[in-house]
């Protein structure tokens, strides 16, 4: 998501997509907003603040206020989301991520079984309607498990049309925001509460909201040093992540594996974050702001998570499409949560697994994050990455046996 947005179509909006300073300004204006209600409104913090900011995004989109695609909502994705990881994970308990990752490896692979089985469903039942629907359904395999950037390299490898790779971005990008409103809002569903497990009951999850909007005392050099440290790290990582992907040889399977997954650059930011917390551990444990300055970032994320879902381009260009992506989607989330039920999973396990498969692992470390699900955000970063590596693989076998079908 996020990186193919400029394909798709908009037109007659208020705001144009060039125009940086007004987009910016609704963003961290809602951004903002969201939080403010959040903390001072039972009802707002009933729904959560990221709720509030994703339905906001949508109904700016959909009434023409603001584009749905615009360099402005790229930059959010290219170096806001990065910065967040670090400032986020500076008070990560690197005992607790490796105990937790476990859990989620398993679960994660589950929800990857899920979106190839919904893939295969959904192509039976809609192969004589949706044109080059093989091609799409691997596309979408390798996006549903490895995120954009295994959609991008399975589309180019299959030779899938333009016009089709742009319908398919907009159905991809929609539901997406749907479904990331979905995942936060089932944990509150009653019948979710009485037939899964959790560790952040809701009233535990209440005082440990209350304790985290309470005023702390940061001083400017808390700021300065978290940023610092942030802005290093990503960096560093970034940029080691270019120098390995383009030294290391990835002309076998072996070690295209390698580089897919030791050169992923969310994947190196999140092993020297715990790396460096652990070295200077007691230099992190009396930095104050990191986790609020990361907290707001990622607010201004969700932001722009919502802002994709215009529901006039779904039904004008990709209404079979976005039926298509749906079933994917049913069959993730059902197949996680049958057999995350059976083997006694907790909630928040599964739905972090079934985001970190559809959406990524930021968009699931930003779920971890809005519901204060603090102890899954390392792990959830780490085994997300998972997803680059096997996506394509997943995708490409997908697309072999859908041809098969057909």
């Amino acid at each position: 998501m996020g990186e193919e947005g400029e394909n798709i179509m908009y037109v007659g909006t208020v705001i144009a997509k060039d125009d940086t300073w007004l987009l910016w300004a609704i963003i961290i204006l809602w951004a903002t907003v969201s939080l403010v209600l959040e903390q001072r409104y039972r009802w707002a913090s009933t729904i959560s603040g990221a709720i509030i900011a994703l339905v906001g995004a949508m109904a700016l989109s959909n009434f023409k206020i603001i584009p749905t695609a615009s360099p402005v909502y790229d930059t959010v994705w290219d170096y806001v989301v990065p910065l967040s990881i670090p400032l986020l994970l500076f008070n990560s308990n690197i005992i607790k991520i490796w105990k937790e990752s476990r859990r989620l490896l398993v679960i994660f692979l589950i929800a990857s079984v899920g979106t190839m089985i919904g893939t295969v469903v959904g192509f039976i039942v809609l192969q004589q309607w949706i044109p080059y629907l093989a091609k799409i359904g691997a596309m979408m395999t390798g996006s549903y498990i490895g995120g954009g950037v295994n959609f991008a390299a399975l589309s180019a490898k299959l030779n899938t049309p333009e016009e089709m790779i742009s319908a398919t971005v907009v159905a991809d990008n929609s539901v997406m925001a749907l479904y990331f409103l979905l995942l936060i809002a089932i944990p509150a569903l009653p019948i979710i509460k009485r037939h899964y497990h959790t560790d952040y009951a809701t009233t535990d999850n209440e005082q440990e909201q209350q304790n985290y909007w309470q005023p702390k005392k940061i001083q400017l050099l808390d700021i300065a040093l978290s940023i610092t440290c942030a802005i290093l790290l990503v960096a560093g990582s970034f940029k080691l992540s270019e120098v390995l992907q383009a030294w290391l040889p990835n002309n076998n399977l072996i070690w295209n594996i390698v580089v897919s997954f030791f050169g992923d650059p969310y994947l190196l930011l999140t092993t020297f974050t715990l790396l460096v917390v652990v070295i200077w551990g007691d230099f992190f444990e009396r930095l104050a702001g990191a986790s609020e300055i990361g907290t707001f970032f990622i607010y201004i994320f969700f932001v722009v998570i919502g802002i994709p879902a215009s529901f006039v381009t779904i039904i004008s260009i990709a209404p079979l499409l976005f039926i298509f992506v749906i079933i994917i989607l049913i069959f993730n989330l059902g197949l996680s949560l049958v057999i995350g039920k059976w083997c006694n999973f907790k909630i928040e396990e599964i739905l972090l697994a079934s985001n970190a498969t559809a959406g990524g692992p930021t968009t699931a470390a930003a779920l971890a994050i809005g519901k204060r699900w603090t102890n899954l955000v390392g792990p959830i970063l780490i085994i997300g990455t998972l997803g680059y590596v096997i996506g394509n693989y997943a995708g490409t076998l997908i697309y072999r046996l859908l041809l098969f079908l057909s």
